[in-house]
């Protein structure tokens, strides 16, 4: 009987700690993006050649985006949120390469980067308000407002990690059970479908951190 896609499918031990093929996926993916951000560095010209004027509109676009969002300078943020995007998109679809597992259809992915949001939200709210500003939002309007307030911060959290989950946990399966029904070539479609699904889950979630930023810094000077 063939494995569940929900169980991991581990690969091999790092003394007792099992390595599953979500988690080599995700350190293949951090590999890739590491080199070609050295090559590229590397090999940078003033005329843009065909890998560095790719790379180039990409990261464009991403500031443009962030820039409507955030009505101010995106750049600060752009190491994050940008960063945050081209990873989902690739982790995302890393289901389309062959013995590839997306990490985001495991809950440990999406709970690592909602955590990774929820501290940024912060930081960023404290370093441009300040402290005692930034806290006192949370007894705005009103001071009984505050544990709603608290509550949204964790509920909306949770909702970043559980829609990103669960669209590619939901994709995953499908697409398992579909294969081990009808064999090879019916999936196919749902694989194209697959890398829009992917695309937009990793833009939606790229955007959501954003509003959220925007949000914590909202009122300070740009």
């Amino acid at each position: 009987m063939d494995q569940s896609p929900l169980l991991p499918d581990i690969l091999f031990h790092i003394g007792p700690v099992p390595i599953d093929r979500a988690v080599s996926t995700t350190w293949v993916i951090m590999a890739l993006l590491c080199a070609l951000v050295a090559l590229t560095l590397r090999g940078r010209r003033v005329e843009a050649g065909g890998v560095q004027s790719i790379l180039e509109i990409l990261v464009e676009t991403i500031e443009s985006q962030l820039r409507e969002i955030l009505r101010r300078d995106p750049w600060p943020f752009m190491p994050l949120l940008g960063g945050m995007f081209i990873f989902l998109s690739l982790a995302n679809l890393a289901a389309i390469v062959p013995g590839g597992k997306p990490p985001t259809g495991h809950i440990e992915t999406p709970a690592s980067l909602a955590l990774i949001v929820f501290f940024s939200v912060h930081y960023y709210g404290i370093r441009a308000r300040g402290l005692g500003a930034y806290l006192r939002k949370y007894i705005q309007p009103n001071p009984f407002l505050l544990p709603l307030n608290l509550l949204s911060e964790l509920t909306r959290t949770f909702s970043l990690m559980v829609r990103l989950f669960g669209n590619m946990m939901s994709h995953e399966f499908v697409i398992a059970i579909v294969l081990m029904l009808a064999g090879l070539l019916l999936p196919i479609p749902f694989m194209a479908l697959g890398i829009l699904i992917g695309l937009i889950q990793a833009y939606i979630f790229t955007i959501l951190a954003t509003v959220y930023i925007g949000a914590a810094i909202s009122g300070t000077e740009a």
